[in-house]
């Protein structure tokens, strides 16, 4: 595995807000990191794999930070204090529902980046990471949604009418996330619909790094912010989507809203990566990012062969 993936990535996360002025260019780095995670923790074959690795690659010379110095032992904000910071910064945002939980994503990710390399970056970049995060506060739920608005998923409640499981531990929270992509019946192209699914992919599994990582009580305070986007979902899960039928708030997407393209291959089949991933500009980093979380939780409980299914359709 090449670890510059995981430098450059961190260092992509950490200089998005100074190169773009916004919160969305650290998804390449995201991605980056995703790709070396994805093909570590999987059974992939060697062609498969180095697929992946050289897409991330060739992902990151268009829009990573090429670094061409490496921060030194000396220079490195030590590894306990890094993490702490990033922690104190998930701290603040990660108890709402925060642009479909982006802030927990990058936030999970450049931990479990930082804590593989045994430490990276300095004191500003680590501080850079934080603010990052922290930027998130107060902003919105998400921008796209089905047979909802903004407005309504913050004021929205979970009672127990919901029928949502009690989940106390990452294997529970695997399981509820494949119920719940397998329990739609179209999965439409649009922001609000395919994109938001497979967010729920990515949040989820962002709660489990944090988990994973040590960081329960963080993990434990995620959950209901991100058991109100599924709630918001659910409102889009069973009807079919015609102006009739469905009111739409996006400032992307149009009704009638048209079905997801169905990806013959599986990511970890090398003929998923013998398309052209750049021509659609490796979806902002989602093309790894949604296999690395779709695999981590189907390594809790083997999909069903519906839930599979519709993963094809989140991945095309």
């Amino acid at each position: 595995m090449d670890r510059r993936l995981l430098e450059e990535g961190l260092a992509t996360i950490a200089s998005s807000r100074e190169r773009t002025g916004d919160l969305w260019h650290a998804h390449y780095g995201a991605g980056a990191i995703a790709a070396y995670f994805w093909v570590r923790e999987n059974r992939l074959t060697a062609l498969a794999a180095g697929s992946v690795t050289a897409e991330a690659k060739a992902m990151l010379r268009q829009h990573g930070t090429h670094i061409s110095h490496t921060a030194s032992p000396s220079e490195r904000m030590p590894l306990e204090e890094a993490e702490a910071r990033i922690a104190d910064a998930l701290e603040h945002t990660i108890g709402e529902l925060h642009w479909v939980g982006h802030q927990v994503i990058y936030g999970a990710i450049s931990l479990k980046a930082i804590r593989e390399l045994e430490g990276w970056g300095t004191v500003e970049e680590i501080e850079q990471i934080a603010q990052l995060i922290e930027s998130f506060e107060r902003t919105i739920p998400g921008r796209s949604w089905v047979n909802t608005t903004v407005k309504e998923i913050r004021h929205m409640q979970l009672n127990e009418n919901d029928n949502f499981p009690e989940i106390l531990h990452p294997i529970q929270l695997s399981q509820f996330i494949l119920e719940e992509l397998g329990a739609f019946r179209t999965i439409y192209q649009a922001e609000a619909h395919h994109d938001l699914i497979g967010h729920m992919l990515t949040y989820g599994h962002a709660l489990n790094m944090l988990y994973e990582l040590g960081y329960q009580a963080l993990f434990y305070k995620g959950i209901p912010p991100f058991l109100k986007m599924v709630k918001a979902l659910r409102l889009s899960r069973d009807i079919d989507l015609t102006p009739e039928a469905a009111t739409l708030q996006s400032p992307v997407d149009m009704l009638p809203l048209e079905q997801a393209e169905r990806s013959r291959a599986l990511p970890h089949e090398l003929e998923y990566w013998l398309t052209d991933r750049r021509c659609r500009d490796w979806y902002g980093g989602h093309i790894f990012k949604f296999p690395f979380s779709f695999y981590h939780h189907a390594k809790h409980e083997e999909p069903i062969p519906e839930i599979w299914e519709n993963f094809r359709y989140i991945i095309a």
